[in-house]
C-alpha cells in the first residue's frame, strides 16, 4: 500500500521502460538526450539486471567470419551488412558515453579458430570482406596463422585462425554500472525490485501493474517501452522471443598466459578470452549452447553439466593445453533470440513500443536499439 507521498510523486510519468538492461538504459539515455524535460523511469524486477547485460562474456565484438557466412545464408548480404553495421556504430556510441575506462574496454582484437570442419569458411573471405567494406576503414577479416602456436593453442585441432582488429572487450559489470550512474545523471528515475505483471494500455495512457514486496501497485505513463529482451515473451508472447541460456567458466590465474583478445570458434557457439584480474589473467570460455538448442531455451540461471564439462575438455585439450590452472567461476546469463535474427524496434500498441532481438550481440546492438526506441517513442 503506498502513501500520499510516494503515490503522487512516483507512479506517473512521461515514459516508463521496463527493463534495466543495456537496451532499457541506452532508451532511457536517449530519451533524456533528445528530450531532457521528459520524466523517465526505468523498472527492474532484479537487484540488479536480471538478464544478460551483467552476465554476458565482455566481448564487444560484430560476428566472426562463419557467424557472418551463416547470416548472410539465412538473410543476404544487405540485411546482414546493416546489422554488422548495427553492432559496430552501437559499440562506438556506447564507447563515446561512458569512455573506455569506465567500461573497461581493452582493443586487443579477435580472432576465430577453424578446424578441418570448416576450413571452407576461408574459400568466402573475400566475399564477406567486400560485403562489409563500407563498414569499416581496412578489411575486416585476414588469415594470421601464425598466432596459433604463438598464442598456445592445440596445432593437431586448430587449422587456420581469421583475425580482425576491430574487435574489443569489456568488463560488463563496470559497463553496466557506468551506464546507470549515466542514467541516473540525466535525471531518468531507476526502481528496482520492481516486477510488471501485467502492461493494461488505455486512451489517456498506460497502467503497469507491479509487484514488489509481495504487495502489487499501479504505475502510469503516457507510453512503455518495452526493453526485456530475453524475457520480453513474459509480457509479449506473441513478438516471438525465445530465451537462450549461455553459460560461461572462468580459470583461476594462469602465469604467462601468451594471448590477449577476444576469441570465437563454430559460428559464435563458442568464445574465449583473457581477463585481467589483480591476481593475473585468467581464461573466461563460453557457449556449447549448440550442444543442448532446446534444453538451453530457459529462463533459468542453473547450469548444464554436459555443456560445462565440453567447455572444460575444450579449454584443457584446445585452447590451453599446456597451461595449470583450475575453474573458479560458474555462472549463466539469458540471451533473448527471433527468428529472422535481426533486431527489431515496433509498436505493439497506440502506447507501447518494443525494442528487442540483440541474439547474442547485447553489448553490441544495445545502444543501436536503444536509440531506435527512443526515437519511435518520440516520433509517436
Amino acid at each position: 500500500m503506498l502513501s500520499y507521498w510516494e503515490h503522487d510523486a512516483w507512479t506517473r510519468y512521461d515514459v516508463i521502460i521496463i527493463g534495466a538492461g543495456i537496451i532499457g538504459l541506452s532508451t532511457a539515455i536517449s530519451l533524456k538526450e533528445r528530450s531532457p524535460k521528459l520524466s523517465v523511469a526505468v523498472l527492474e524486477r532484479g537487484l540488479i539486471p536480471s538478464g544478460a547485460s551483467t552476465r554476458n562474456a565482455g566481448f564487444a565484438c560484430f560476428g566472426s567470419l562463419t557467424e557472418i557466412l551463416h547470416d548472410i545464408a539465412a538473410n543476404g548480404e544487405n540485411a546482414t551488412a546493416a546489422v554488422v553495421r548495427a553492432r559496430y556504430s552501437g559499440l562506438q556510441l556506447l564507447r563515446k558515453r561512458l569512455g573506455d575506462e569506465a567500461c573497461g574496454y581493452e582493443q586487443h582484437g579477435g580472432a576465430e579458430l577453424l578446424f578441418d570442419n570448416n576450413l571452407s569458411a576461408l574459400d568466402h573471405l573475400e566475399r564477406v570482406n567486400a560485403v562489409l567494406a563500407e563498414i569499416f576503414p581496412q578489411q575486416a577479416f585476414y588469415l594470421h596463422n601464425a598466432r596459433i602456436a604463438d598464442n598456445g593453442f592445440e596445432t593437431k585441432h586448430v587449422k587456420a585462425l581469421v583475425q580482425s582488429d576491430f574487435e574489443g572487450q569489456i568488463h560488463s559489470g563496470k559497463m553496466m554500472r557506468s551506464l546507470t550512474a549515466l542514467a541516473q545523471e540525466r535525471g531518468v528515475m531507476l526502481l528496482f525490485g520492481a516486477e510488471v505483471q501485467h502492461i493494461e494500455e488505455r486512451s489517456q495512457d498506460v497502467r503497469l501493474h507491479i509487484r514488489h514486496n509481495d504487495e502489487t501497485s499501479i504505475l502510469q505513463a503516457r507510453q512503455v517501452a518495452l526493453c526485456t529482451n530475453a524475457f520480453t515473451s513474459q509480457l509479449a508472447p506473441e513478438l516471438g522471443v525465445v530465451p537462450a541460456r549461455g553459460q560461461v567458466l572462468v580459470t583461476t590465474p594462469i602465469g604467462g598466459l601468451p594471448f590477449r583478445g577476444v576469441f570465437h570458434f563454430d559460428e559464435g557457439f563458442y568464445y574465449f578470452r583473457n581477463v585481467a584480474s589483480p591476481e593475473g589473467q585468467r581464461i573466461l570460455f563460453g557457449g556449447g549452447r549448440n550442444l543442448a538448442f532446446e534444453a538451453e531455451e530457459t529462463t533459468a540461471l542453473t547450469l548444464n553439466d554436459t555443456i560445462q564439462n565440453e567447455l572444460e575438455r575444450i579449454l584443457r585439450e584446445v585452447i590451453a593445453p599446456k597451461a595449470d590452472f583450475s575453474i573458479e567461476h560458474r555462472w549463466s546469463g539469458i540471451m533473448g533470440f527471433h527468428k529472422s535474427k535481426l533486431p527489431i524496434v515496433k509498436r505493439i500498441g497506440e502506447r507501447v513500443v518494443a525494442g528487442f532481438g540483440c541474439n547474442g550481440m547485447g553489448v553490441a546492438l544495445g545502444s543501436t536499439i536503444g536509440t531506435e526506441t527512443a526515437e519511435c517513442i518520440i516520433d509517436q
